[in-house]
C-alpha cells in the first residue's frame, strides 16, 4: 500500500490537495481511500458529499471517510473509555459530559495513526491518502514508541502486575470510598496493546518507499516558517517528505492595483520556498477564481497539480534533512550535493539556523531538541553537511 500524508498549517488548502490527489489516483485505477484525521473535518465539504467514519464511495475506485474519535475510541479502547466515564460520573459529571471528556487531549491524533495502521494491515486499498491535522501534530506522536517504550517496559508492566495482585484485596475498601472500581485486566491491557500498534506503525511511516509526506504551504511568512518547522520535526522522526505544494499563488493575469503589493511579496516568498526546501521538488498552484468545493472544481485542481503524472510516485527519495542522536550530541545533516565546505556559512539565532551558500540562503527552523543546543562543529561527508550540536560547544 502507498501512504501519502498531506499536512501544513491550518487553512493552506491541504484538504483540497488531498481530495484532488485522490481523484487522480482513482482515475489511474488505484483503489484509493482519502481519510481525514483532522478534528475539524472539511473533506466532506471538499467533495460536497456527506461522509462518515466508514468509507463511502465517491466515484469509481475512490472512497472518502472522516475519522470519528468517539467511534474509534469505542472500537479500540472501549474498556478504557467506559472506565474513565465511570470515574468522571463518580465525580459528579453528567453522562454526556463524562463521555466527551473520556477522550483525552491528543487522542484524536493517536486514533488517526491507529486507523491508518488498520487500513495498512487489511490491504483493501492500493493508496491511502491522509488529510492530517494542521502542521502534522499527529506525526509528532511518533516519539511515543521511543519515549513511551521505556515507561511501558520499566514502569507500566510492573505496575500492571502489582495492580492485578492487589485488586482483590483493595477493591472492597476502595470502591465504597471512591465510588468506582479499580481498573480490571481489560482496562490495564489496553494501553500496552495501543502502544504496540503505534510501534508497528512507525516502521511503515519511516519506510520512504511506502510512505511520503506532502507539505502544503502558502507564499506567506508565517506559513512558510510553520512548514519549515514541520519539515524539521518530520526529519527528526525519519519520516520522508517528497514534495512541497505552494498553493494560492496570485496568477499573472490578475492586474488589479489592489493585488500588486500582494503579488510582489508572493514573488519573494516563492523564491524562499524554492530555496529553503531545496532540493525537494516544489509544485506551484494558482489561486483559483472559485472555491475548491465539489468534484468539478477538484478536477481543475487535479489537472493543475498532476496533469499526466502518477501521484503515487516518490517524487524525491533522498532525505534532505536528517537528525541523528549520538549519546549526548545531535547531528543535523543537510543534503547539499557538490557543495564545498568553504562555500558554506552557518549562523544560529534562537531556534533558526541560517545556511548561506554564495548568494543562496536557507533558513531552517530547528526542532526543540536542537534549538536549546549550540553548534559544535561541521563537516561535509557523502554530499551531506553534518552539523554537530551539543550542550557546550567543543573547541
Amino acid at each position: 500500500m502507498r501512504v501519502i500524508l498531506m499536512t501544513g498549517k491550518g487553512g493552506v488548502g491541504k484538504t483540497s490537495v488531498a481530495a484532488a490527489t485522490g481523484l487522480r489516483c482513482a482515475e489511474l485505477g488505484y483503489k484509493t481511500l482519502v481519510l481525514s484525521t483532522d478534528p475539524a473535518h472539511s473533506l466532506a465539504d471538499s467533495f460536497d458529499l456527506e461522509l462518515s467514519h466508514e468509507p463511502r464511495l465517491v466515484r469509481p475506485h475512490l472512497w472518502g471517510a472522516e475519522l470519528d474519535a468517539l467511534m474509534e475510541l469505542e472500537g479500540n479502547w472501549g474498556a478504557v473509555k467506559r472506565y474513565i466515564t465511570q470515574v468522571l460520573q463518580a465525580r459528579g459529571l453528567e453522562g454526556v459530559q463524562a463521555e466527551e471528556l473520556a477522550i483525552l487531549p491528543g487522542m484524536d491524533e493517536i486514533f488517526g495513526l491507529v486507523r491508518m495502521k488498520r487500513h495498512y494491515d487489511e490491504g483493501e486499498y492500493d493508496v491511502l491518502i491522509i488529510d492530517s491535522a494542521p502542521t502534522g501534530t499527529a506525526l509528532r506522536l511518533l516519539s511515543l514508541p521511543e519515549v513511551g517504550g521505556w515507561y511501558m517496559r520499566r514502569f507500566y508492566k510492573p505496575l500492571q502486575k502489582m495492580s492485578v495482585a492487589l485488586r482483590p484485596l483493595v477493591e472492597p475498601i476502595f470502591k465504597p470510598i471512591a465510588g468506582f472500581s479499580l481498573p480490571d485486566n481489560e482496562v490495564m491491557d489496553a494501553p500496552y496493546e495501543f502502544y504496540e500498534q503505534i510501534e508497528q506503525l512507525e516502521k511503515v511511516l519511516t519506510d520512504n518507499t511506502k510512505t511520503s509526506v506532502r507539505l502544503i504551504t502558502n507564499p506567506e511568512k508565517m506559513v512558510i516558517k510553520e512548514s519549515l518547522r514541520a519539515h524539521a520535526y518530520l526529519s527528526l522522526y525519519n519520516v520522508s517528505t517528497d514534495l512541497v505544494v505552494a498553493n494560492r499563488i496570485i496568477p499573472d493575469e490578475v492586474t488589479d492595483p489592489f493585488f500588486q503589493h500582494w503579488k510582489e511579496h508572493q514573488q519573494e516568498y516563492r523564491q524562499e520556498i524554492h530555496q529553503n526546501f531545496s532540493p525537494l521538488p516544489v509544485k506551484e498552484v494558482p489561486l483559483f477564481a472559485e472555491e475548491m468545493c465539489g468534484l468539478e472544481a477538484l478536477e481543475r485542481l487535479k489537472q493543475t497539480l498532476y496533469a499526466d503524472e502518477d501521484p503515487t510516485q516518490v517524487y524525491y527519495q533522498e532525505n534532505t534533512i536528517r537528525v541523528v542522536q549520538n549519546e549526548n550530541e545531535y547531528s543535523l545533516e543537510l543534503y547539499l550535493p557538490g557543495i564545498p565546505k568553504d562555500h558554506i556559512q552557518l549562523n544560529k539565532t534562537g531556534d533558526e539556523l541560517n545556511v548561506r551558500i554564495g548568494n543562496h540562503r536557507r533558513n531552517l527552523v530547528l526542532p526543540q531538541a536542537l534549538a536549546a543546543l549550540k553548534p559544535a562543529g561541521a563537516k561535509i561527508e557523502d554530499d551531506y553537511l553534518k552539523i554537530r550540536f551539543a550542550e557546550t560547544a567543543k573547541v
